[in-house]
């Protein structure tokens, strides 16, 4: 297969900003890439390190920019930064074969480099505006601007990934991208990142959880997408069943301290343990420590915490938002309603051994979910794209 030149943007990575789910998939994705001999460029944000960097074979150019203003003002003087450097990296390293985008926040660069040089560029949706926050937004006009955006990259892209079938849906409801233009790709994840050797009991103690006490863990952000609140409102009816179960949340967002307070008034914030932001070795301690990982999601582009779970071999609740699960074989598929949900988490804990499901979706991680599979079909998209 040809060796291409690749240059890729996105606001975050695992070896610059670090915001979410974005940034393993985007530095994962190229490592796969580079170890197929291809040569990757990545553009992102800088936050205190070095401008140029090359880290598991991959080049990490690293762009400053203003932080006044809106998220939308931030990510044009970002793209303003990444096409001086594209332009620096073009005189220093060679003409690039395609360009690869992942979401929103890089498109004016993008789009901007297309018209300058005709150099097709491919798009990865990883979720959208809509799906992020639904109809709750504070600012009417950054959405809508933030969703034209969204459109534009898509209309203008010469192919397009999507992550799930149900996000290529969506994508195709919002912003009419026909069929043949787009590719379902997955996320994946390295074998054993999150498995880690712990007691769970030494773990739950450190909380003041008793050890032999389940434990149902919520990792993600804190909003209205990945409805921490379901799961919280469902908790009296899991406490009804069992009244030993604690439950866990890591992660921070606008939805914390409503989730925090709900939690009171319901009457079960004794049972709950709101980590906020968390480290990635807090996280994968808790992944492994926990009886049972919940995603009470109401919008799922993919859902990279299953993986994450797997990985570790934990039983999985998941609503119908996520669309990885196969039913009662590794995990168990509830509504979206915190009955439901409750209901999930009172048959997985009543019916299953822990892990009993979870190895089952872990053989999926070596089957499916593998970087260097997911590197083959991306570059077979780059291959569509500049024939």
């Amino acid at each position: 297969m040809k060796t291409l030149r690749i240059a890729m943007f996105a606001w975050e990575s695992l070896y610059s900003v670090n915001v979410g789910g974005l940034a393993p998939h985007v530095s994962e994705l190229a490592e796969a890439l580079a170890q197929r001999d291809h040569d990757v460029h990545i553009f992102t944000r800088n936050k205190d390190m070095n401008p140029y960097d090359i880290v598991n074979g991959v080049h990490y150019h690293r762009v400053s920019h203003s932080l006044s203003g809106g998220i939308v003002q931030q990510m044009d003087s970002m793209c303003d930064a990444m096409h001086s450097a594209f332009w620096e990296s073009v005189h220093r390293f060679g003409n690039f074969d395609v360009v690869h985008v992942h979401d929103w926040h890089p498109v004016n660069v993008v789009s901007r480099l297309k018209a300058e040089s005709g150099i097709p560029f491919v798009t990865t949706y990883h979720s959208t505006e809509w799906g992020r926050n639904g109809n709750v937004h504070g600012n009417w006009w950054e959405a809508m601007e933030i969703s034209h955006r969204e459109w534009r990259e898509g209309y203008e892209s010469s192919q397009v990934i999507s992550t799930s079938r149900a996000l290529t849906a969506e994508i195709q409801q919002l912003y009419q991208i026909p069929d043949y233009k787009i590719s379902i790709i997955p996320n994946g994840l390295n074998e054993n990142k999150m498995k880690m050797d712990v007691d769970p009991g030494e773990v739950k103690s450190a909380y003041g959880i008793h050890p032999y006490a389940p434990v149902v863990l919520f990792v993600g952000r804190m909003n209205y997408q990945k409805g921490p609140d379901l799961l919280v409102k469902a908790i009296p009816k899991v406490l009804e069943n069992r009244w030993d179960v604690r439950f866990v949340l890591i992660g921070e967002g606008e939805m914390r301290p409503v989730c925090e307070d709900l939690a009171r008034k319901l009457g079960v914030y004794n049972s709950c343990h709101f980590l906020g932001y968390a480290s990635e070795n807090t996280k994968k301690e808790w992944v492994n420590s926990c009886n049972l990982m919940c995603v009470p999601s109401r919008n799922e582009p993919f859902g990279i915490v299953l993986l994450e779970a797997w990985d570790a071999g934990k039983n999985i609740v998941a609503t119908n938002a996520v669309e990885l699960i196969d039913n009662f074989h590794n995990g168990v598929t509830v509504y979206q309603t915190p009955d439901s949900i409750a209901w999930g988490v009172n048959h997985v804990l009543d019916n299953y051994a822990d892990g009993q499901l979870g190895m089952e979706g872990r053989k999926l991680l070596r089957d499916k979910y593998n970087w260097d599979k997911i590197a083959e079909k991306t570059t077979e998209v780059y291959l569509k794209a500049i024939a």
